[in-house]
Parts: structure tokens; sequence; C-alpha cells
């Protein structure tokens, strides 16, 4: 039986995620292809709300990462997860403006031996009017622009729900500590030859808590500078 894992990056979502965690499966559920999810790993980044006591009373295991930043979080829940690493780890958002029920989705073409990465392509799925902050319209645009200038990719997103074999993963060598993370995986998976696809899903706008990208210009420009930096460091073999 194929092992999943599922880690959510979250800071100060004590509102949101309890709708996160409803809305996925129970550990050890089976999942649709012949799969169980093992665990839900909440890295929590230096929350000071009770995000952290929501994930544990949910069964979630939790764990800390101090240096804040969205990679960070990630890159800290996969060094939990080395210990007993997973065939399949999938990625999801705290603030349920993706919709975990559709985690199936994102599996599908991994259980099925069609790809080893699969993001979950907002802008081809159902996109919520208002869903996308300035900075992410402006980085969902460009980035998918220099992927496929650069490497001929077929891609629509930088989607952050994702599902990729922990394999595959461990070979892209993943340092990002920030926002540059989804885009560091999607440049060096397309450097590395891996199979990637994408799958239509749903992203809302996000109704409980605050959200942590800002819509003004600083942050435009902070996501879009981010991005080249990223992938002209993967281009180059620095990343």
């Amino acid at each position: 039986m194929t092992i999943v894992d599922v880690v959510i990056p979250a800071l100060n979502e004590e509102e949101a995620l309890p709708r996160v965690l409803a809305d996925l499966p129970r550990a050890g559920d089976a999942l649709p292809g012949g799969a169980r999810l093992r665990q839900i790993v909440v890295a929590d980044n230096g929350s000071t709300d009770g995000t952290a006591g929501v994930a544990r009373s949910a069964g979630a295991t939790v764990v800390r990462a101090e240096t804040r930043g969205y990679g960070s979080a990630c890159l800290a829940a996969l060094a939990h997860l080395r210990a007993a690493p997973p065939d399949l780890v999938a990625f999801v958002d705290a603030d349920h403006s993706d919709d975990p029920r559709e985690l199936p989705l994102l599996l599908a073409p991994l259980l099925e031996g069609r790809a080893d990465l699969c993001v979950g392509s907002r802008t081809l799925g159902a996109l919520e009017p208002g869903a996308f902050s300035p900075a992410q319209a402006f980085g969902n645009w460009l980035a998918p622009a220099l992927l496929r200038a650069l490497y001929g990719a077929r891609v629509t997103d930088l989607g952050p729900f994702r599902a990729i074999r922990w394999q595959a993963l461990e070979s892209l060598g993943m340092r990002d500590r920030d926002f540059g993370w989804t885009v560091e995986m999607q440049a060096k998976a397309f450097r590395a030859g891996l199979r990637v696809t994408e799958v239509p899903v749903t992203y809302r706008r996000r109704r409980l808590g605050r959200s942590k990208i800002s819509g003004t210009l600083r942050g435009v420009w902070g996501a879009g500078s981010k991005i080249l930096w990223t992938l002209a460091s993967v281009r180059l073999g620095r990343g």
C-alpha cells in the first residue's frame, strides 16, 4: 500500500486550520488508488496564537519551525519525515483557500504512475474572483512564463496544493526558506527531467484569518524579484 503524508505549513492560522483538517481524510484512512494517509504534519512557523493546539486536538503531528518563512516550515516538516519517509508527500496551505477534499485529484497521477510531481492549477480550475492578491496574480503570470521559456515546460500555475514522490522530492535538494519554495520545486523538477503534470483545482478567497502575502507594490516587487532570483539560481546550477 502506498503511504501518503500531508504537510501543512501554518503561521497564526487557528481560525482557518480547523476547516482544513476537517476536510482532509483522517490519519490511517484509505485513499483512492490503493493509498493510505499515514499522518498530517502541521509545520508551525512560530505562531503566537492557538495554531499548534488546534492541530494537536485534531490528531495532527506538530513540528516547530522557528525561522519564519513558508519554505522554512516545509523544510522542518521534511526533516521530521526523514525518520520514516512516506512514498508520497502532499502540501496544502492552512488558510482554507485550497479545497483539501480534492487531495485525491493531486494523488491520482502519481498513484497511476503518470507523474512524479502534480501541481494543483488554480488557473485551470475554479478560481473564485478576488482570490488572488496583486502579488499572487503577478507572480502567477511571471513564473509560468519563465518556466515555459527556460524549460519548454507546460505549466500554468505555482499552486501550493501539490503532491510529489518522496524520492523525487529528496533528489531536488530543496533550499528556499520563504515564498520561492514553490517555483524552486517546479524549476528543479523540470531541470531534472521529472514527469510534471497539473490538475485543475478549486481556489477560494480567504475568509478566515489574515493573509501573509501583501497586496502592496512592495509585495508585488518582493514576489517578482524572488521568483527571478530563484529561477536564475536554479538555471545556473547554484540553487
